[in-house]
């Protein structure tokens, strides 16, 4: 999915000399993101893993407040990787373990890496912003991997823009989607009944709905 999704670093932003990258969107969303994801993290032990990491600034902020949760992030693009190591070293955090690359339009990805030194089971997977600028299959293979990985009381949380009934929530949104086709015929904005019929696909189940700011969702699925 390399050729797919959008890379940060590419759109005259800075990047620190140890090769942190530094995204608007995470000063804009951590702390509304995080409101929704502490109900369910805060005070849990376990794994979670990131789906495609990005800078890394939202996995050290989550770390920062779950220290009894080990985080797993991941990407594909080397200027992430690198950034999302930057930001660990930075954030200086026992609990976050290197960036691992990983493609997932491939259904068997899995968190651990090659040496089998990772998680078996996993509390929650996190994926921000990702399944609206990647083919279909990559939400695919996001919850083939979710199916396998996740423990029994695990959820995958989902976040981004999304349409209800067919419909965008907001006409930022459908200017958005329209950039984004434009771009690539494969990208958009996905509709929640489509996510939520994949999910059952897997047996996976629509558990949360979460409004937030810049007319965002999460998308909160569980064990059916």
């Amino acid at each position: 999915m390399a050729e797919f999704v959008a890379e940060f670093g590419k759109d005259g932003g800075p990047v620190e000399a140890d090769g942190r990258l530094d995204a608007a969107a995470f000063r804009r969303n951590h702390q509304p993101i995080w409101a929704v994801l502490k109900r369910f993290l805060a005070g849990q032990s376990g794994d979670v893993f990131e789906a495609g990491s990005g800078t890394g600034q939202h996995v050290a902020y989550f770390a920062g407040h779950t220290p009894d949760i080990t985080w797993w992030p991941s990407d594909l693009h080397a200027a992430h990787l690198r950034s999302i190591e930057a930001w660990r070293l930075h954030a200086g955090l026992a609990n976050v373990r290197p960036p691992r690359p990983i493609d997932l339009s491939d259904p068997a990805w899995s968190p651990a890496p090659p040496d089998g030194a990772g998680p078996d089971k996993l509390l929650a997977i996190f994926c921000a912003n990702v399944i609206h600028i990647a083919p279909w299959r990559v939400a695919e293979g996001l919850f083939a991997g979710a199916a396998r990985h996740l423990r029994p009381d695990g959820r995958l949380f989902l976040y981004g823009p999304f349409k209800r009934g067919g419909k965008h929530t907001a006409l930022s949104n459908a200017v958005f989607d329209t950039s984004l086709r434009d771009r690539d015929a494969e990208w958009g904005v996905r509709d929640i009944a489509d996510v939520e019929t994949l999910a059952e696909s897997v047996g996976l189940k629509l558990a949360g709905t979460f409004e937030l700011p810049a007319n965002n969702m999460i998308l909160m699925f569980v064990r059916g």
